[in-house]
């Protein structure tokens, strides 16, 4: 039971909260249709890429969190492209 407890809040701690706090989504003014679950998956896709691109030990980036990275990438928006 605990590790599930444990699991849980490691999912709202890990994308829940960077997409409430980074990304301020409560906030967000879309409302109708399916607006809201195409803007989570694409919330949700770019917090995939960034961890990917700047979670791996093998890189040598110093971007240590979400908004730092989009903001990284909002000055050169192809980096994420030509990352190997």
């Amino acid at each position: 039971m605990a590790a599930w407890v444990r699991g849980h809040w490691a999912i709202e701690n890990r994308l829940h909260w960077v997409r409430d706090v980074t990304y301020d989504e409560d906030n967000h003014q879309l409302r109708t249709g399916s607006g809201p679950q195409v803007m989570a998956a694409l919330r949700n896709l770019a917090i995939s890429l960034i961890r990917t691109t700047y979670d791996d030990p093998t890189t040598t980036t110093t971007t240590t969190s979400i908004a730092s990275a989009n903001r990284a990438m909002a000055r050169k928006p192809t980096k994420l492209l030509t990352n190997p």
